[in-house]
């Protein structure tokens, strides 16, 4: 597996973590949350990696994750994938944000939904979906095990964890979804998280172990 991270610059003024997973063998491509910057993104696809864009996967459906889906899909094709609970959002402004966050007003539609437990395969990789509401109710990660690695969109950060005052959030929901289905990995699974720099999963756990307490 080969990745490559973008740091995308979008409204809210952190950057967005865009990934592009390929697989050396099928030339089969996954590109998560392409916030935007798709030039460089379509650039590093097509000339650099010299793959096929099979997926355009994306971890919930707030603008800053998935402003740059319709261009970069004219450019490169793909399907666009997304958890059904978060479908609904693609179309809606006032949940996806972007009549928030001053960006232009998005309407995409998925391709394929998701659900928790089902497979996604790039050639002989495998990555599992796990459905982690809380953030937003259909937020969703990527777990390859055999790479040891998690796409966590905005569920779980290096130390903290995602807003939970947003549509559709919820606090309650965003640490059941940290706790029984993120640090139940292996604790060197590394954790790719929508923003910020990357973790691991035995490097979080102290974190919340310590407020398991006052939340159960």
């Amino acid at each position: 597996m080969i990745l490559k991270e973008r740091k995308i610059e979008t409204y809210v003024g952190d950057p967005t973590n865009c990934y592009v997973i390929l697989d050396e063998q099928s030339k089969e491509i996954m590109c998560i949350d392409p916030a935007g910057n798709t030039q460089e993104l379509s650039y590093l696809i097509k000339d650099i990696l010299k793959g096929n864009l099979k997926y355009i996967y994306l971890t919930h459906c707030h603008g800053d994750h998935i402003g740059g889906v319709r261009q970069l899909k004219e450019q490169c094709g793909g399907k666009i994938l997304i958890h059904r609970e978060d479908k609904e959002g693609l179309n809606d402004k006032s949940i996806n944000l972007s009549g928030i966050i001053d960006i232009p007003e998005i309407e995409l539609e998925a391709d394929s939904i998701v659900d928790d437990g089902d497979c996604i395969h790039l050639g002989n990789l495998e990555f599992r979906v796990l459905h982690t509401p809380g953030h937003t109710k259909g937020s969703s990660a990527l777990y390859c095990e055999e790479e040891k690695c998690l796409f966590s969109g905005d569920t779980i950060f290096s130390g903290t964890w995602g807003r939970t005052d947003l549509p559709t959030s919820s606090r309650e929901d965003i640490m059941e979804s940290i706790t029984k289905k993120i640090l139940v990995l292996p604790d060197d699974t590394i954790i790719y998280p929508g923003h910020g720099k990357s973790t691991r999963v035995g490097d979080e756990k102290r974190i919340y172990l310590e407020l398991q307490p006052k939340l159960f």
